[in-house]
């Protein structure tokens, strides 16, 4: 690595957008961490891209406690410049997980939620940009309840999912309201419609689009996604993005979901979230 080389952490790498953009940034001299949940898939791509490599499983909270702790150890005193949030998906049925929230909310908002948080102080010392993979589903499906976060009353795999989409667009703007001063930059965008495996495991509608011949005339190459996300890693925040934005593909956004601007609904949610990961609130 060169003194200019960042330090970037990738979650969901192990697929899609998170494995493009990584293949990408092979040739950049910087240092890449990927993060996935398959070993064989995750560590294929770490070679592939000249990565080091991580497991977890984002439905088990302590997997994400202990993959924070092995960041750390294995980025020593160096700094994690870029946090990408990438990891997320769509699911069928209401699944609770073994640590009693619904699993779509739990991967795409509760565990990113957590590990940027146990990442926090170093990414606060390190100026560091976090980058929330969200969805236009956050528009389309989205409508956050508080005291319903898990959906428990009204479930759809698709409310589900543009639920922890739209958090992911609150977290971002939370982190910026919170931290910003302090030199932390965050962002959320919508990749595009992106032509993966994504919503295979779902009952959702959105899989007849993703996993049938639809696919092959509505979605966007995996390739062309994983440069979205390449283009904020490498990006200056404030001048290539900015930061507490939200973004549709490479385009900044004004089409989002009303709850996005609720500042109120924003540090509610906030809070709740730490106390269902256990984490003391800021």
């Amino acid at each position: 690595m060169t003194g200019d080389a960042k330090t970037i952490v990738i979650t969901g790498a192990s697929d899609g957008i998170g494995a493009a953009a990584a293949r990408q940034l092979e040739a950049s001299g910087d240092r890449l961490i990927l993060v996935g949940r398959s070993v064989e898939k995750t560590r294929a791509v770490a070679a592939e891209s000249g990565a080091e490599w991580f497991t977890a499983d984002f439905a088990r909270l302590d997997d994400v406690r202990e993959l924070a702790a092995r960041i750390l150890d294995a980025v020593g005193d160096a700094r994690i410049d870029v946090l990408a949030n990438n990891a997320g998906g769509i699911f069928g049925d209401r699944t609770p997980t073994v640590d009693g929230h619904e699993k779509t909310f739990q991967v795409n908002h509760l565990a990113p939620f957590l590990l940027t948080n146990l990442l926090l102080p170093r990414l606060l010392q390190s100026d560091a940009a976090v980058i929330n993979t969200s969805s236009v589903g956050h528009r389309l499906f989205g409508h956050l309840e508080i005291d319903d976060l898990d959906n428990a009353r009204k479930y759809s795999a698709n409310k589900a999912y543009g639920d922890a989409k739209l958090a992911n667009i609150l977290f971002t703007k939370s982190l910026h309201t919170k931290f910003h001063a302090d030199g932390l930059s965050s962002v959320a965008f919508h990749p595009g419609t992106v032509r993966t495996n994504f919503a295979a495991d779902s009952s959702s509608i959105m899989r007849l689009v993703y996993q049938s011949f639809l696919g092959r005339f509505l979605l966007t190459g995996v390739e062309e996604g994983g440069s979205i996300l390449r283009w904020f890693i490498e990006g200056t925040p404030d001048e290539t993005w900015f930061s507490g934005a939200y973004y549709d593909e490479r385009t900044l956004s004004n089409r989002v979901n009303p709850q996005v601007d609720d500042a109120a609904l924003a540090e509610a949610l906030w809070q709740k979230s730490a106390e269902l990961v256990g984490i003391p609130s800021r």
